[in-house]
């Protein structure tokens, strides 16, 4: 199928077709009980260039909705939810010596934790690629 590319009046996004995406712009790749998170190219493009992450604790407990990560932008400080309940088991610890990774591959390399799902991975609360391409396109609208 191939990744969306989303165009509107204020910019150009990509969104990759073999993620799941959050309505408060991370996307999430499941491999089993584990789930890998990061944020957008919407999101970074709209945080601009990234200075500073607060990432959490290896082992911590996290909770569904709740911040697990600040970032922190020469415009904003934005916050990074989980999706889900768990225990973080992977932190990219290479976003504290270049926190711009996220900007540069937010898909890739920026990524910021991996997370070991207590219970079974609804995805009931996720957005499909193309349902993120539409809530994009929306928000870009009312601006």
């Amino acid at each position: 199928m191939g990744d969306i590319i989303v165009k509107t009046k204020v910019g150009e996004y990509i969104i990759k077709d073999d993620l799941l995406y959050t309505k408060t712009d991370e996307w999430v790749r499941i491999e089993g009980d584990i789930v890998t998170l990061g944020i957008t190219d919407y999101a970074q493009k709209k945080l601009r260039y990234i200075v500073n992450v607060e990432l959490p604790e290896k082992n911590s407990e996290v909770k569904a909705g709740s911040s697990i990560v600040t970032l922190e932008s020469v415009k904003t400080v934005a916050d990074v939810y989980s999706p889900f309940n768990g225990k973080i088991v992977e932190v990219n610890t290479a976003l504290l010596d270049e926190p711009d990774l996220i900007n540069k591959d937010p898909y890739g390399k920026g990524w910021i934790v991996k997370i070991k799902v207590h219970g079974t991975i609804s995805k009931e609360a996720l957005l499909t690629p193309q349902q993120y391409a539409d809530k994009i396109k929306k928000e870009e609208e009312e601006k």
